[in-house]
């Protein structure tokens, strides 16, 4: 029998490839609002990281994220929700 494909995507924090479904989704709605995918079935350009503490503040620090969903900047409550999301996760990996 045949194994079964698993999408892979690239977290923007870390470049590393990992399994689509165990990564969180960011999405930039046609409004162009930035928001959290957790269904990842939201249209709109979107960008996947790690659910790791480090990954999303190396990609709001160094404007990763905003090269990845093609906007100039983060409007600032989108960023600020971003950020709340982020500490609510984990430092790193065991």
């Amino acid at each position: 029998m045949a194994r079964r494909h698993i999408p892979q995507r690239t977290c923007v924090g870390c470049r590393q490839v990992q399994a689509k479904r165990e990564m969180i989704r960011i999405v930039r709605t046609p409004e162009g609002r930035v928001e959290i995918d957790p269904t990842g079935k939201k249209s709109g350009r979107g960008a996947y990281l790690h659910p790791r503490r480090s990954c999303w503040e190396r990609a709001l620090k160094d404007g990763r994220l905003e090269y990845a969903l093609r906007i100039e900047a983060l409007r600032e409550e989108d960023r600020m929700a971003l950020v709340a999301y982020a500490s609510t996760l984990p430092e790193d990996e065991a």
